[in-house]
């Protein structure tokens, strides 16, 4: 493997899980679009799992397209890293069966969660899911105190930055014609969040 590979230990404990209810709830093939691929550990150890799946990695930073690269060396499923600005975005060869995002809506502006949302209703197939990954505020469950801890470092970091009610990002996925479908609870104080038309 390159040396260009960045490594995020939470990526690496978390993909197993990730997999496991990507495998429970996608189909045997498709075509998927990664939003924030970071390191590129998701892209590689995930498509892996789903060897028939088409997928595309994107970043909105070019200097993470090197370590996204590197991780996915010998995975011909995968394609070669694209930039993306969910706030900009731009053309894309969809549709696609699905769009993933893990750890981007609470590590970005709120303006980025509708700007996601806006993406996944332009370039989804009618039946595709958008599937996102990460910690979420809820009424029906209290917050982990490590969550909230995570919360008031990240909002210590940017203002704009926090991790967000599930409420609130219901309500922009239903303008733009998306809905929550399933809710799943994950490791470590984590939800995996499936929407849809």
């Amino acid at each position: 493997m390159s040396d260009a590979r960045r490594h995020s230990p939470a990526a690496e404990r978390n993909a197993p899980f990730i997999l496991a209810a990507l495998q429970q709830r996608l189909p045997a093939q498709g075509r998927l679009l990664e939003v924030a691929s970071g390191t590129g550990q998701h892209a590689a150890a995930l498509s892996v799992g789903l060897p028939g799946w088409h997928w595309q990695p994107s970043d909105r930073e070019p200097e993470a397209f090197a370590s996204i690269a590197a991780w996915c060396v010998g995975l011909p499923q995968v394609a070669a890293p694209i930039q993306l600005d969910v706030l900009v975005p731009p053309p894309l060869p969809g549709p696609f069966d699905a769009v993933y995002c893990a750890n981007m809506v609470h590590i970005a502006p709120w303006a980025c969660t509708a700007g996601l949302m806006r993406l996944a209703a332009r370039v989804l197939d009618p039946k595709g899911l958008l599937i996102t990954y990460g910690p979420y505020l809820e009424d029906e469950a209290p917050t982990a105190p490590s969550n909230l801890a995570f919360d008031a470092d990240l909002r210590a970091r940017h203002p704009d930055w926090g991790l967000r009610h599930i409420r609130s990002v219901r309500e922009v996925a239903r303008s733009e014609g998306l809905d929550l479908q399933e809710r799943v609870a994950m490791p470590a104080n984590n939800l995996l969040l499936v929407w849809g038309r």
